[in-house]
């Protein structure tokens, strides 16, 4: 039997830069030449996307619109010295002083139209005059900023959970709100007790705030959930808040209800009575039960619906010493019990809690980019800075975002392949991609360039986003139409 075949049947392999023109091999060695180029270099070539976003969302519009500025007033002005902080943060150097490294860089100093960037003193001074007041108005610029990138992205989610946790800032020297509290990894230290709160579907900063170190107490709790409201795009209208025992008390529950919202909250201090015969055990092969009652606890304004789990213990036994009996049935049991308005069986409930548990990843990476670094030892500017933090986090966000959505075209199959898959990478991994990747700023017929190396494999999906912020540039933006979903803030 002769069988045909077509040879030619190999897969061919995808290239990951230019080859129109091969390098040759470079020697390198002992001996080799160096001199200086009168070029300006950069290694810091992503900063050229982040320009063309910051044009694309018009950031200086909602700066100048939504910011207080202090009394202080810097020569350069508020809008440069707080996208220099911010370019700082995105960058990842996440001290003021790191200014020293960046002060003649060529991205930053054409960005800001100076010959050098001034001295990191500069900085600092104007970090020192911010206080609550730019905090909170720094939350209105990112809530603009979320909804006119929900836009861009084409995102219009009716639906949202919030996860919203607190961690543990610890502090050395005299910082002004530090107290001794829950400090599982430096017991006894003082330390700062931040609380924030997280949009499940596109992992970004929703709200929060810099706390002193001790245990969020019903007011601020009931404070927090409150303001989400304020803080949401125009196309949200039901929202599932996820938080651990901390937020479980009486306020934060009435603040929910009056919000709309729906809630899931660990159980802390109430003691719930469930009955014993209505144990279920959905799935047959785990030794979880699963129980629900309707309970009012004391000084709660209604009953709430409690839900449970519960997981045998393993019995250690001895084969020759006697076992000692449990005086209590539940001495047999680990329990589980949450606070909801969710209706439908208790295991779907807890299973629906039980996927916030991915906020302790962005918590960890927000305090990485920033939160662990504050700056000064009063507290109203730590309290600005952080949100000064979030905001560069949230931009981050919103970078990838974008990057992903260009991922949508036709032509992103060969131009934007290295974008694939951004959105699942961390700000770490984000940075080799769309940041870290080496630039030539040139002069030619009176005009300034960026050029990239056409051998570095990062380039075509550079090149390729940069294009497609050029053309979203060049067409109407989404929020000067009539949309689907009405904007909830009006940019004047």
């Amino acid at each position: 039997m002769v069988k045909r075949r077509n040879q030619t049947n190999r897969k061919k392999r995808s290239r990951k830069g230019f080859c129109e023109k091969r390098p040759k091999p470079r020697k390198i060695n002992a001996s080799t030449v160096y001199e200086t180029c009168t070029e300006q270099l950069s290694p810091f070539g992503g900063l050229l996307p982040l320009i063309k976003f910051i044009d694309l969302v018009g950031f200086r519009e909602i700066f100048h619109f939504a910011y207080r500025p202090p009394s202080r007033d810097p020569k350069l002005g508020h809008y440069p010295m707080m996208m220099g902080i911010l370019m700082l943060l995105f960058i990842g150097f996440n001290r003021i002083w790191h200014f020293v490294y960046v002060r003649l860089d060529a991205m930053l100093c054409g960005f800001f139209k100076l010959n050098r960037l001034p001295a990191a003193t500069t900085f600092w001074r104007y970090v020192d005059s911010l206080g609550i007041n730019q905090a909170n108005s720094l939350l209105k610029v990112s809530g603009i900023l979320r909804e006119r990138v929900w836009q861009l992205c084409d995102l219009r989610y009716a639906r949202i959970r919030v996860n919203i946790d607190t961690t543990v800032k610890t502090v050395y020297g005299q910082v002004q709100g530090a107290r001794k509290g829950n400090n599982p990894k430096h017991r006894g230290k003082q330390g700062l007790r931040p609380l924030l709160a997280f949009i499940e579907e596109t992992h970004e900063y929703l709200v929060g705030k810099l706390r002193k170190g001790t245990t969020v107490s019903a007011k601020e709790a009931a404070a927090v959930i409150a303001e989400i409201k304020n803080h949401l795009p125009g196309c949200v209208q039901e929202v599932l808040i996820r938080a651990d025992g901390e937020f479980l008390c009486w306020q934060s529950v009435h603040a929910a209800m009056e919000a709309g919202f729906d809630f899931i909250i660990a159980n802390r201090g109430c003691k719930p009575v469930f009955d014993a015969d209505s144990w279920q055990r959905p799935f047959k092969r785990k030794q979880i039960e699963y129980n629900s009652c309707i309970y009012q606890a004391g000084g709660w304004g209604c009953a709430c619906r409690f839900v449970a789990m519960r997981i045998a213990k393993e019995q250690k036994r001895a084969s020759n010493l006697p076992q000692q009996c449990m005086l209590f049935e539940d001495d047999n049991y680990t329990y589980r019990i949450f606070c909801t308005c969710l209706a439908g069986p208790a295991h779907q409930v807890i299973a629906e809690y039980d996927k916030r548990a991915d906020v302790e990843n962005l918590v960890g990476e927000a305090k990485r980019e920033g939160l662990d670094m504050l700056p000064s030892a009063k507290f109203k500017n730590n309290y600005a800075f952080f949100q000064i933090v979030m905001l560069a986090y949230n931009i981050w966000r919103y970078m990838k975002m974008i990057a992903q959505h260009s991922m949508s075209d036709d032509h992103a199959q060969t131009g934007g392949a290295g974008l694939k898959g951004i959105m699942t990478n961390t700000v770490r991994i984000a940075r080799l991609k769309l940041l870290f990747i080496a630039a030539k700023v040139v002069s030619a017929g009176n005009r300034d360039k960026v050029k990239y190396s056409i051998h570095d494999s990062r380039t075509p999906a550079m090149l390729y986003f940069l294009n497609f912020l050029d053309k979203a540039r060049s067409v109407p933006k989404p929020w000067h139409e009539a949309g689907i979903w009405t904007p909830r803030f009006a940019v004047q």
